[in-house]
């Protein structure tokens, strides 16, 4: 039996790779590279834009967590990231290049799929996965709008520049993991309380790209870095800027400390990590070098911004997430309401696992609540539709779970994510 798949990133990887293990055909819709959507450099299935993290690797993290319950659906999403694992402390960082290429070779190599590069303005015919994700083209956008009577709902998100490590200036910067917790993988540039004061100064008066005619409408978890600095002179240092548990070598205490992540496998490029930014390039460069250490710093991206469409989904969709107007439709990833690569990748699962059972007949059975996964799903499904915002992966969503039984709280969550499992593969 032959199903579609629209979109190849996170996402749809994981349901065209869920889908292809249980013998389907596999129709993939992708339009990059042939389509640009100004945020993707090539056209590999999977690629990160915004970070090259996946965040933290802690259980007792919500994100850590559903990292475990992915692994336990066959995530290759999870597969990839232990392919590209670069040192980034107590988080998953990853080789961008080595992650979506793993994914690619992977999925393309099998012979039940068929790639079509085409921009699509209309869904498939037939059993389909909607993953276009948060950067779905403005024709499916205004397609989807008038076949499902709603509004589909934006918010602006931006992602941060990336410098080569041979430009940083090591007599200022050095390696530290905060409180020494984890292996000194980050890259610290230190401030004095006048250095930073005039770098703020700086980040404020700075010329930003304009935004065409869209309203910036930002998400919070992924603020521009220069939207944070306008909140009050002193908000940078609790926030990206924190230098709490990052003393310098000598001992001493920074005022506040910028951080560099490793964003390949070599170690020759760093990403500024929390420096989402919606700055010109050339007023980038000349911000940005005033990071001690970073004077003389050699962008090898910049950062920029770019608009994330999702759906209205508690209005939208059905248990299983599938479209109330079609029912062979099943959406995924960040145009369901989910936000961050894990969390996109997940729903990816799921909705391949909904699709499967649908049309082999059976009985749907939802993720339990108990789990982040099933904690996510069901937010998206039930918000307030008033208030609908894209989600992260957080404990709030799991009612009765504060951080004095947080491991209670897994071994529940693992056990329950074995259960729905058992039952999926009966």
């Amino acid at each position: 039996m032959k199903v579609s798949v629209v979109g190849a990133g996170l996402a749809g990887s994981e349901a065209i790779n869920h889908l292809l293990k249980k013998g389907y055909e596999v129709d993939v819709y992708e339009r990059r590279p042939s389509f640009s959507d100004g945020a993707h450099i090539g056209g590999d299935f999977g690629e990160l834009v915004c970070s090259n993290s996946l965040k933290s690797k802690e259980l007792t993290n919500a994100c850590g967590l559903l990292k475990e319950e992915m692994r336990g659906l066959g995530s290759i999403t999870m597969e990839a990231a232990a392919h590209s694992e670069v040192p980034s402390g107590n988080a998953l960082g990853v080789d961008r290049a080595l992650f979506s290429g793993y994914l690619t070779e992977k999925l393309k190599n099998n012979p039940r799929l068929h790639l079509i590069e085409e921009d699509l303005s209309s869904l498939p015919e037939g059993p389909t996965i909607l993953a276009s994700g948060p950067l779905t083209s403005e024709g499916m956008l205004n397609y989807l709008a008038d076949f499902l009577g709603a509004k589909n709902l934006s918010f602006f998100d931006a992602s941060a520049p990336i410098v080569a490590k041979s430009s940083i200036d090591f007599s200022k910067a050095y390696f530290k993991s905060r409180y020494d917790k984890g292996d000194e993988s980050y890259i610290n540039c230190p401030f004095s309380k006048e250095e930073y004061f005039a770098f703020v100064n700086a980040l404020l008066s700075a010329q930003k790209a304009i935004v065409h005619s869209f309203d910036t409408h930002y998400f919070e978890g992924c603020l521009p870095v220069e939207v944070i600095a306008s909140r009050g002179m002193e908000t940078l240092r609790h926030g990206p800027l924190k230098p709490f548990g990052l003393d310098r070598p000598d001992g001493s205490h920074p005022y506040a400390v910028a951080q560099l992540r490793q964003d390949t496998k070599l170690g020759d490029y760093y990403n500024i990590v929390g420096f989402q930014t919606n700055l010109t390039y050339p007023e980038q460069k000349r911000v940005f070098r005033m990071i001690p250490g970073l004077e003389k710093a050699e962008f090898l991206r910049y950062g920029l911004m770019h608009r994330n469409a999702y759906l209205d989904s508690p209005r939208l969709l059905a248990e299983d997430l599938s479209l109330k107007k079609r029912r062979d439709v099943f959406v995924a990833g960040q145009l369901s309401g989910v936000e961050g690569y894990v969390e996109s990748a997940a729903t990816g699962i799921v909705a391949a696992i909904n699709l499967d059972r649908s049309l082999r007949g059976l009985p749907f059975v939802p993720v339990p609540k108990e789990t982040v996964l099933g904690a996510l799903i069901d937010y998206i499904l039930r918000a307030d539709g008033g208030y609908f915002m894209p989600m992260n992966a957080n404990w709030a969503l799991i009612p009765g779970t504060d951080k004095n039984h947080r491991e209670q709280a897994v071994q529940t969550s693992l056990a329950m994510l074995q259960s729905y499992r058992s039952t999926i593969d009966e």
